[in-house]
């Protein structure tokens, strides 16, 4: 359930638990992130067991990433957008029913690839 595109990043930067964040300046969203990327087993369980990653998941939205402050927001990929697409936060309490609402689902970033250039030390 993981794009392959997404696994191929994460394996050749080995960056799978590592920590970015992202000042308000560059997230698109205006809000700003820190946040750490899961491992494919901890995808598959936020898509799986827990909102809204069991409801995203139906629009193609796989989770990548947790947040660091607590907010319990994840941080996703679309596997419609393909190789470098943008990385979305969809925030948790964004279910309508079996829905995200319209406003649950921000963009973050452009492309994931540019999480390189926010990756904490």
């Amino acid at each position: 359930m993981i794009p392959n595109c997404w696994q191929n990043f994460i394996d050749s930067n080995n960056i799978v638990g590592s920590d970015f964040s992202i000042d308000e300046e560059f997230d698109l969203s205006g809000v700003g992130c820190d946040l750490r990327i899961m491992t494919p087993g901890q995808c598959l369980e936020e898509m799986t067991s827990f909102y809204p990653g069991i409801v995203a998941v139906k629009d193609n939205y796989v989770p990548v990433a947790m947040c660091l402050v607590g907010s319990g927001n994840y941080y996703y990929i679309n596997s419609n957008d393909g190789v470098a697409g943008p990385l979305y936060r969809i925030y948790h309490d964004a279910v309508e029913g079996e829905k995200i609402s319209s406003d649950g689902i921000e963009k973050v970033l452009e492309s994931y690839e540019s999480l390189l250039s926010f990756i904490n030390p």
